[in-house]
Parts: structure tokens; sequence; C-alpha cells
């Protein structure tokens, strides 16, 4: 066992502040990774203030890392000292499960293990990337493609994938008509990766306040969704919509944006139970569903996708001191798009 500095989170309602987290003894499969850069996610937010239920403290949070690797374990064949890897929202799962054996370890019929703030095999909570160094299974590391920006990669380990792969799952290309639901860190990935597909893209966010970026970012075009008349110019035009947003949304009303076969897909995860009236999409014969991430080797496609098309997120550089105020940040909206910490600053934080 080994003790490495971190950033953790007290309590559920404190501030948080530097600390230490345990790490195991690196084993037959199992790489060490010493960590660059480490992005902040809403969910890290969500976990530590026990909206998704309780919660045992210390915890580090911190689910999209990239890093170094350091050591590898003595049956280790995919990784070398000092190659470029990440980590994201998954770091074990049973590996038998039919949804294992397809690749699809997020839904791992026996639980998969999340980065942090999950029961691990061996009975210990698992602790995120606002730390150090890291410990995972071969399995669950992903190697990061040179031509990536290294100190940007670190969202697509989570913001990447989680739109990525509905993206590819309802089969979205060329002619397709999308809209993504919000411009935020999940969004502005929507809109790169839709994008870089084929797809004809569109913005809707409430306001006409981040127009600009969208259309920068590949956007084709912008509306806000505070304007009525967006609903009725916009009906039965979209063959996908990705929704981003962790709010309630009148869902009945951006069903009808649907064309003949659309699907609208939730990324974003609002803690309230929505509703919504089953003959918005016997009309038009609409689909409603949801996607989480995806597997280790769909992110690993993604990692290789972002690297083809030139494609890495929107951030602003944090120290670890800066955390609290950014979590203020990601609370108001007041990020464009996602913040990653520069774990070197550990060291010095207070």
């Amino acid at each position: 066992m080994s003790v490495v500095a971190a950033y953790v989170a007290p309590s559920a309602d404190a501030p948080l502040e530097p600390g230490t987290v345990t790490r195991r003894e690196v084993g037959p499969h199992d790489v060490l990774i010493d960590i660059a850069w480490a992005g902040i996610c809403h969910s890290d937010i969500h976990t530590v203030r026990g909206h998704w239920g309780p919660q045992q403290y210390p915890l580090a949070v911190g689910h999209e890392i990239a890093g170094f690797v350091s050591e590898v374990g003595s049956a280790v064949t995919r990784y070398r000292v000092g190659d470029r890897v990440g980590v994201g929202c998954l770091v074990n799962s049973c590996g038998a499960c039919a949804n294992c054996q397809a690749g699809q370890q997020q839904h791992c019929l026996n639980g998969a293990v999340g980065t942090y703030a999950s029961v691990d095999r061996d009975g210990t909570i698992t602790q995120g990337g606002y730390s150090a160094q890291v410990v995972v299974n071969e399995g669950f590391v992903l190697r990061i493609p040179d031509s990536l920006a290294f100190e940007k990669v670190a969202p697509l380990l989570c913001a990447g994938i989680t739109t990525y792969s509905p993206l590819r799952r309802w089969n979205v290309g060329p002619g397709s008509k999308v809209a993504v639901v919000g411009l935020g860190g999940l969004g502005h990935m929507g809109v790169k990766l839709a994008h870089a597909l084929g797809a004809e893209v569109t913005v809707l966010s409430q306001s006409l306040r981040k127009k600009e970026d969208g259309l920068a970012l590949g956007a084709d075009h912008y509306y806000a969704t505070g304007d009525p008349a967006t609903f009725e110019e916009l009906a039965n035009t979209f063959d996908f919509i990705l929704n981003t947003v962790s709010a309630p949304i009148d869902l009945d009303a951006y069903l009808r944006l649907l064309t003949f076969d659309g699907s609208l897909v939730n990324v974003g995860a609002p803690p309230e139970p929505q509703s919504f009236h089953v003959f918005t999409l016997m009309d038009n014969r609409r689909s409603l569903s949801a996607s989480s991430i995806g597997g280790i080797p769909e992110t690993q496609e993604m990692l290789d996708f972002c690297a083809e098309h030139g494609i890495t997120p929107e951030v602003e550089i944090i120290a670890a001191d800066q955390i609290n105020e950014a979590w203020d940040r990601v609370l108001s909206s007041d990020v464009r798009f996602r913040f990653v910490i520069d774990i070197a600053t550990l060291a010095s934080a207070k």
C-alpha cells in the first residue's frame, strides 16, 4: 500500500481540502499512473454532495484522468513505463458476464466498478483522479494518441465518450439532422463530434448567449429554447436529439421536434423524475432513450477518432487550490467549457 497526495472532500457539505488517499500495491496485471491532468465533471459535485446517495469520506473524486505509466505489473503486456495513458469512469468489472464480454463493461451485470466512490473487488472504496497517482488494472487503461494535446485530453474520458457513444449507437452521420440540447461540458463535445461525423448540427440552448461559441465549435444553427417560436419552427425536424442538460426539460416539447422514427437520447441526469405523454411517442413513431458512458473498446475508439479529426475539449487549466472555486463556477455555468486540474500543483496546495 502507498499513501499519495490528493484533494479530498472531508464531508458532503464541506469544501475540498488537501489530504491523502491510499493506493494498493501494483499487482501482476496493474498499471501505476503518475497523474498529470484531471478533469472536473459535474458528476464529481453530485457525488460528493450526496445527490446520488450517501458516501464514505474523505473522498477524492475525478474520473477524467491523463498521466504517464510509472510502473507495470509482471503480467502487463499492453503498456510500458513512460506511455501516455488515460483512465475514465471505470476501473473494474467482472469481465465474465455477457455485457463485459461484448465490451460493454459499463453495463456489467455483476456491477461495474467506478473510478471513485465505488466498491472495488477487494472491498475497498475507489478514490479518483484528484490525486497524484492511481493503480488500475491494465484492461481499464486507455492509450492517449500522441497527436492529442495532453493538457486538454482528460475530459474526453467522460464528456467525450458520453457524447460519442450515443452518436455512434444511433448511427449519426452524413445526412443526419442532429440537435444538441445545452452547450456546456457535454454539449460542446456533442457538437464537435456530431460535426466530425458529418451531421447537420443545431444547438438548442436557453438563450443565444453562447451562439458565437456554438457556431465556432461546428454547429450549423443555433436556437434559443426560451423563445416559444423555436418549438413551432423546428417541429418534426430532427433525426436525433442529444439532451446534455442535467435539469428537467419539457420532454413532450422536445420530442415533438423529432421527425419520423427520430430519437431523443438523454445523457444529462437530473435527479428529479421526468414525465411525458406516450401519445407524443406514438406520433411520428418517436423514441426516447438514455445513454451513460461507453465500454473500454469504444472509449479507445473515441480517442482514436478524436486524434484523427483533431478534436479536443475546450478547457481552462487550474491549480489544485482553485478546485472549490471551479466547482462554484460549474454550478453557475461559468466555464467554457471544462476545467482541468494541473495535478503537479497538488504539492503546493494549501
